[in-house]
């Protein structure tokens, strides 16, 4: 059990801790992954979690810069390694707590972390503390000891993770968990768990053929078992295996232990420590509630759990275990925690105590109440108990001292009535749920317990309905559990209803289910209720968490942040952090990330029919989600001047009373617009049949960049569609003209230009009728795209050309130069190459003297395009590269995409056609402008150039796909790709 490396660096002394949001946490018994507390940390690349592997196993010691590369790339490693090593380490640093990853003598390693920081630390005390206990006679305590290491790995140790450091640490790690599996799996044996360990030890000598120990352990085992013809047969294969695959014989203690089951030695009958009967237990208390017995999912938190409570038990262990479950209502608390105990049992043979402290309820229970209870069932006379909190308290610890009792104390309502009823002595434990997170209960191991995962949610459906009715309507029970929202309990009382009418179908429940405003009424079953249940916690608010509570309720989107509700309640930030922050310690609102909340679905249905029975005035509900529209106009506007100074269109969009945020630099500034994106569209979609209509369509153009960049197309498209319905509906030409501007834009980028012209010669139409000057022009800029993804160039040229006057009328100068790139781009398609190599240089000096917008980058691609046609290659790549920069500063991935695909175009007519085929592979990795037709385009151009390169087979794969889009989308440039493929057709 000694062949674990050490990590002493974890556990010496002196190494201060650094104050975190939560203890910080290294796996890499499994992937490598780090956690501050509960929170996983994103490790990065895997060549970023190489290094961080590679120091983690270092134990400590600083790595040289040279050990960190050959460590990563072995004796080849790539020109630019020592700068990729050191962006790696900056990356981490940044993750990583303050001063954990150090720099020194001109390399990296890892210190100060807290004791258990790292999972093979633990894993390698846990092992030590075995071998101490097998040496002392202790065989179960060694036995569990070993189990628990064994627990922690998680599939094959620095899965994932390359280089030669790692796949040798890696057969180091496995071969030392296979011995450490051999020990255990040989204390088993010595225990007489012979019958047991059969079917463990059969299904390791298949995956480890040749490994001899876990042979002779499986011989030893069948032998105890009664199957000794199976035994003999095992050494019979062994021996076959041994000698075909490497021609030798086993091992002599293999060869030995043959001839001694031949002879039926009675010294390999029984094992040489057999277990021990234990003794009699005292009357003790077994307070427990049954355990359900359908109790499903939630490994995790039940291994957790369970290896926290036995820790009470435990020599040096702690002096009392203390967990802490938080959750809302129904999310399973009382039930996980019953299971728990159960489980627990046998590490507390001195008895279990409960108690339902009502901590929800209107009562609560009294602590001095419940410590006389808990006395009487331990034994104490009445005449014994004090009348005194404190006496009690005091006579309690007094009988706990020296047994081994867990206590379970059930729907706490705080800290301070948990605290007189935990025990204080070495050997006893307390499980505690409550739906208030316990911050302030010292030494607790606190447990936030979420909802389950769709498949834990499905499987307790089908455990109560049955499996033949939900195996022929699996669908329509994945729409139960999600309307359910994954709450156990809303689950549990769905399943019972339809377990109780055989004449229902899960569609017929799964139908009642999808109307949200009658969602919490059929969540209810004889005295369950999942309203019922929210409704203990919402009585339970101040005045100012209930009104919070309420109004958060009204915002849809999946979470919402520090500063949208801000707006929402009309507070400075500062209450409304801490007004949320209450509301996330009762369990009603989830924290999502720092300064993000969010609610569960139930919780936030329920929250919105408490504003509509609660809110008074009324009219503060539509006050509250126009201060949040407003917010997010105010802001999306800022982002957008940000992104395009010289743009006019942010002085004619809709007036904002609720300011928005002020950003100092554009990348905080789209950090915001692409953190902010569901949210945002969602309060757009919120507008629909209100008088925010007009609003909400300024903001989801201003917001356009969140469709351009590709990153929420969809989400953009539904939202746009949704516009464009409302404002039909609502008459109201200028806000329709406006919403089928932004869905023109959608269209264009996914490439459905019909859909797209259409949608353009209606905007056009309602923009000119509303006399809307500023969609005017930028329709007619659209219709212009729209044109030379036709082919219709003069029509291109005369649509720009509307746009550039209006535009110049407006003083709006960067619609000017946008659209001058675009007019470029149509004289190229009319042969005017010199003319579009002007037009570009023209729309680049206009950018010039604005400053470097976003938009500029079109100037240098449109540019890079016309200098392509002129045949002027090195001009064209160093536009192109401009345009690439800036595009891939403001995050623009499909624009990113569409320049590779240029830049692929000036390599291959350069006669470079290796550099041509890796710019069309990043181009087709990325996506682009145009959907499926560019792709069409960019398959084209990778199987000429590898064509040119002599990979036939591959060129020909990708023509064929090509065709099939083009095919799919009835683009003319199909014939092209049929004549390459000719010879093949043929």
């Amino acid at each position: 059990m000694d062949g674990g490396p050490r990590v002493p660096e974890q556990r010496r002394a002196g190494s201060a801790p650094v104050a975190e949001p939560g203890p910080l946490r290294f796996g890499v018994l499994g992937p490598v992954r780090a956690w501050h507390g509960e929170e996983a940390l994103s490790t990065g690349s895997p060549q970023q979690r190489a290094l961080l592997a590679a120091l983690l196993l270092r134990e400590g010691r600083t790595a040289t810069a040279a050990e960190l590369i050959d460590a990563l790339w072995g004796p080849e490693p790539p020109s630019q390694a020592l700068a990729a090593v050191r962006t790696y380490a900056s990356r981490l640093r940044k993750v990583l707590s303050h001063g954990v990853l150090i720099s020194e003598s001109g390399g990296y390693a890892i210190r100060g972390l807290r004791e258990g920081a790292l999972d093979l630390a633990v894993a390698q005390d846990l092992a030590a503390e075995a071998e101490k206990a097998r040496g002392t006679g202790e065989l179960g305590r060694a036995r569990a000891l070993l189990n628990q290491a064994l627990d922690l790995w998680d599939g094959e140790p620095l899965a994932g993770v390359p280089g030669p450091y790692a796949e040798a640490q890696r057969a180091r790690l496995e071969e030392w968990r296979l011995g450490l599996l051999e020990t255990r799996l040989d204390l088993d044996l010595e225990q007489g768990c012979h019958a047991e360990a059969v079917s463990e030890l059969t299904a390791l000598t298949a995956a480890h053929p040749l490994r001899e120990r876990l042979r002779e352990l499986l011989m030893l085992a069948l032998y105890r078992s009664g199957r000794q013809a199976e035994a003999l047969a095992v050494y019979a294969d062994t021996r076959r295996l041994l000698s075909e695959e490497l021609g030798v014989d086993p091992r002599p203690g293999l060869s030995e232990l043959q001839q001694r089951i031949l002879q039926a030695d009675p010294a390999l009958a029984e094992p040489s420590a057999p277990v021990t009967e234990p003794t009699a237990a005292p009357v003790r208390p077994a307070q427990l509630p049954a355990s359900v017995p359908d109790f499903t999912g939630r490994s995790s938190f039940v291994t957790d759990l369970t290896e926290v409570l036995s820790s009470a038990s435990e020599a040096g262990g702690r002096v009392m275990a203390v967990s802490a479950l938080a959750g809302i209502g129904g999310v399973g608390k009382t039930t996980l925690a019953v299971h728990v105990a159960h489980r627990a049992r046998p590490v507390f043979p001195d008895g279990q105590l409960y108690v339902d402290l009502q901590g929800a309820g209107p009562r609560p229970a009294e602590p001095e109440t419940v410590l006389g209870s808990f006395l009487r069932a331990l034994g104490t006379p009445d005449t014994a108990i004090p009348d005194s909190l404190e006496e009690r308290s005091a006579l309690y610890r007094s009988v706990l001292d020296g047994r081994r009792v867990l206590v379970l104390l059930d729907n706490a309502k705080d800290a301070a009535q948990v605290r007189p009823l935990l025990p204080g002595t070495e050997g006893c434990a307390a499980l505690v749920t409550s739906r208030v997170r316990m911050l302030d209960l010292a030494g607790a191991h606190l447990v936030d317990l979420d909802v389950m995962s769709p498949d834990e949610a499905l499987a307790l459906f089908t455990r109560i309905v049955g499996e033949e009715r939900v195996a022929a309507e699996r669908e329509a029970a994945l729409d139960v559990v999600a309307a359910c929202g994954f709450l156990p309990l809303a689950i549990r009382i769905a399943a019972s209803r339809l377990a109780a009418r055989r004449t229902w179908t899960v569609s017929v429940l799964a139908a009642k289910l999808a109307d949200e405003r009658r969602r919490l009424d059929e969540l209810q079953a004889g005295d369950l209720a999942v309203k019922a249940t929210f409704e203990l916690g919402y009585g339970q608010l101040e005045p100012a968490q209930a009104r919070a509570f309420r109004l958060l309720g009204l915002a849809d989107g999946p979470d919402i942040s520090l500063a949208a509700a801000a707006a929402v309640l009309d507070l400075p930030p500062e209450d409304t952090e801490d007004l949320l922050e209450s509301l996330v310690d009762t369990s009603l609102l989830e924290s999502a990330a720092p300064g993000r909340y969010r609610f569960h679905d139930l919780v936030r249905l329920y929250a919105r029919s408490c504003a509509e029975r609660d809110e008074w005035p009324p009219s503060e509900r539509e006050a509250a989600m126009s201060r949040v529209l407003d917010f997010y106009l105010a802001t999306a506007a800022r982002v957008y001047a940000m992104e395009r100074p010289g743009d006019r269109l942010v002085d004619d969009l809709e007036g904002t009373r609720y300011p928005g945020l002020r950003f100092t630099e554009g990348a905080a500034a789209l950090d915001w617009l692409y953190t902010e994106a569901g949210p945002l569209l969602a309060c757009v979609r919120q507008a629909v049949g209100t008088q925010r209509l007009r609003r909400a369509v300024d903001l989801l153009w201003a917001a356009k960049d969140l469709t351009e960049s590709g990153a929420n197309s969809h989400q953009y498209e539904m939202t746009a569609r949704a516009m464009c319905e409302a404002t039909r509906d609502a008459e109201d030409a200028r806000a329709e003209g406006r919403a089928r501007t932004t869905l023109t834009n959608v269209l264009l980028v996914s490439g459905r230009i019909h859909q797209a012209s259409e949608a353009a010669e209606l905007a056009m139409q309602l923009a000119e009728s509303a006399g809307d000057a500023t969609a005017v022009s930028w329709v007619a800029n659209d219709r212009g795209l729209i044109s030379l993804h036709q082919g219709r160039f003069h029509d291109g040229r005369a649509f720009f050309e509307q746009a550039i006057e209006g535009h110049r009328d407006a003083g709006n100068r960067l619609g000017e130069a946008v659209t001058l790139a675009n007019l470029s781009r149509a004289y190229l398609g009319m042969g005017k190459v010199t003319k579009a190599v002007e037009i570009a240089q023209h729309g680049l000096a206009v950018h010039a003297e604005i400053g470097r917008p976003m938009r500029r980058a079109n100037a240098h691609f449109a540019l890079g395009l016309a200098l392509t046609k002129a045949g002027r290659h090195t001009e064209a790549l160093s536009q192109l590269s401009d345009a690439q920069d800036i595009f891939t500063e403001h995050r623009q991935r499909l624009w990113v995409g569409n320049t590779h695909f240029r830049i692929a175009e000036v390599h291959l007519a350069a006669q470079s056609p290796a550099q041509a085929a890796q710019h069309a592979e990043q181009a087709l990795a990325l996506g682009c402008v145009g959907g499926d037709r560019m792709r069409g385009n960019v398959l084209t151009l990778l199987g000429r150039a590898l064509s040119v390169l002599g990979q036939a087979d591959r060129a020909k794969a990708c023509w064929r796909e090509a065709l099939n889009l083009y095919e799919q989308n009835g683009a003319e440039e199909a014939q092209v790709v049929r004549g390459l493929l000719a010879p093949t057709i043929a």
